[in-house]
């Protein structure tokens, strides 16, 4: 094969490295932010938290085990979805001389080889690629949580606060770590939505990979979502609890 066309041009090799750069750098940036600011993820985990907590105080835990039976199938779904489009996507590089004919006379869509049409959909394939590990990672954590909560002391037991303060440190943080991980190939959606941009050209390409972080960001750290969720009811009293204390216990 000669690269030379494609080496060549620059503005694609300028798209690809900026997504990489929006699709590696804003999940490091989210990690970083996240230890001193509110962001859906450790608001949540101190939901998590809570919930364990609560948890242990039940006899019955029927309930405990169907909602993280919700959340797995929810992960499931994705994970089979994924499955789906990776085969959809083989089976359109397998069809590339195909494909490119008939696209040719799309007008939106910018001239392209036969290289470079596989070449973004072998880009494609990766980040589905990527996706599907972390969605089945995630659904193995949910598992784990299961038995986790399967294992949980009964009121009755008689366990130390040392021992029940560690089981609901553990347990929320494994459950953080599922949905962390499911957050991941929620991501990789929204940006192969950009790369679909690629298609168009890589100016396209730059703009909705810079549009997928913005809402990515606005959506983790600005949403009225998160808003709603920093304020809950003290127990007892009906007052209410800002978390923003809490995050930084």
């Amino acid at each position: 094969m000669n690269f030379d066309p494609l080496l060549n041009d620059w503005p694609s090799l300028a798209a690809i490295v900026w997504f990489l750069i929006c699709f590696k750098g804003y999940a490091l940036f989210a990690q970083i932010r996240a230890r001193t600011t509110p962001c859906l993820a450790n608001v949540l985990h101190l939901y998590r938290v809570d919930w364990m907590r609560r948890m242990l105080d039940r006899d019955v835990r029927i309930a405990d085990i169907s909602a993280v039976a919700n959340l797995e199938r929810s992960v499931a779904f994705f994970a089979s979805s994924t499955i789906l489009i990776l085969a959809g996507l083989v089976t359109a590089l397998g069809a590339s001389d195909k494909i490119v004919t008939v696209v040719s006379d799309v007008p939106i869509l910018a001239e392209t080889s036969k290289l470079e049409w596989e070449i973004k959909l072998l880009v494609i394939i990766v980040v589905f690629i990527y996706a599907f590990f972390k969605f089945t990672w995630s659904l193995r954590q949910y598992g784990f949580c299961a038995v986790l909560i399967g294992s949980a002391p009964m009121p009755e037991d008689g366990a130390s606060e040392m021992e029940l303060k560690a089981f609901i440190e553990r347990s929320s943080k494994m459950i953080s770590m599922a949905a962390n991980n499911f957050n991941f190939g929620l991501r990789s959606y929204y940006f192969s939505m950009a790369l679909l941009a690629w298609f168009i050209n890589s100016w396209c390409f730059i703009g909705f990979s810079t549009i997928v972080v913005m809402v990515l960001y606005l959506r983790e750290f600005k949403s009225p979502v998160l808003s709603t969720l920093m304020v809950s009811i003290a127990e007892g009293d009906h007052e209410p609890m800002d978390f923003r204390q809490e995050l930084h216990k």
